[in-house]
């Protein structure tokens, strides 16, 4: 069975609704901007920061979830929102905002236009600025993705995730990998397959998407705060070089290599010694011992 959606609440703000997700632990908080197919209420890519006793807060980017497309669809314009739902919280800084894949743009944005909310970034798995994606992605989402048939499309992956899981993961894994789809597979642990199975019985695309798929301004030259770049040369689903530009780019970045098999980088042997390089980039000491 796939873990339950986590509870989220709405934000009626001045500038638009927003559903969020704020898990409150220690005294550090920790905003997480999440990629696509995934709302506030799918934990994924938290792990370390939970081990840590981190605050997290999760907002769902515009179209997914409860977070109409009509609160930001500019990235500019929605990470206004979310400067005015921290405030609404109570939350005057964060120890980082952490980009994850598609949400890569609207993190790094939100550090460049707010570095006074903004101690770090970090950005994981995540797209820059480099063209992206390729022609025929792009064409094959707006198929596969519109509001017509995104239903149905995601309605297809969460039988297959119940029915036929080998299947469902090496048809996922396929587009996020540039290894071989079968060992990647077979390299799963059984934990970490169940992870995943129970991920892909539960996302949804929304209107975000493809509005994630809109061109937005280039930032990185405005962002001063230390920043962690966290990629895999394996990843099928972000090529490694939109990691090697933003490292480039920002000039205070430094680029973590995981020795992943694909773009679900938490989910790769390495990824323990990444999480303490994370733990002391935020200064947030070892993992607490359950």
């Amino acid at each position: 069975m796939p873990e339950p959606s986590r509870p989220t609440a709405i934000a009626h703000l001045p500038t638009g609704q927003m559903e969020y997700r704020l898990d409150r632990r220690g005294d550090t908080v920790v905003l997480i901007c999440h990629g696509g197919h995934v709302r506030a209420g799918l934990a994924v890519g938290e792990e370390s920061f939970a081990a840590a006793d981190a605050t997290i807060l999760v907002p769902s980017r515009p179209g997914y979830g409860r977070t109409p497309l009509t609160t930001g669809t500019s990235v500019e314009r929605y990470t206004g929102v979310v400067r005015e739902l921290c405030a609404h919280l109570g939350i005057d800084r964060v120890a980082a905002v952490v980009g994850i894949s598609g949400g890569g743009p609207t993190a790094a944005t939100l550090a460049a236009r707010h570095p006074d909310l903004v101690e770090r970034l970090i950005l994981v798995s995540a797209v820059g600025w480099l063209p992206y994606p390729g022609r025929w992605t792009r064409l094959g989402s707006h198929l596969a993705f519109s509001a017509a048939t995104e239903r149905l499309t995601w309605a297809a992956i969460h039988a297959l995730a119940r029915r036929a899981p080998g299947r469902c993961l090496r048809t996922m894994l396929r587009s996020l990998s540039t290894r071989p789809v079968d060992d990647v597979v077979a390299a799963l642990r059984p934990h970490d397959r169940d992870k995943l199975l129970a991920l892909f019985t539960q996302m949804r695309s929304g209107r975000g998407f493809l509005n994630d798929l809109r061109p937005t301004p280039d930032v990185t030259a405005r962002i001063d705060q230390p920043t962690l770049v966290v990629a895999t040369r394996t990843d099928g689903g972000v090529p490694f070089a939109h990691a090697q530009s933003l490292a480039a780019a920002i000039r205070r970045a430094e680029l973590v290599e995981s020795r992943a098999d694909s773009h679900f980088v938490w989910l790769g042997a390495d990824w323990p010694a990444i999480a303490a390089r994370i733990r002391a980039f935020l200064d947030l000491g070892p993992p607490a011992i359950t």
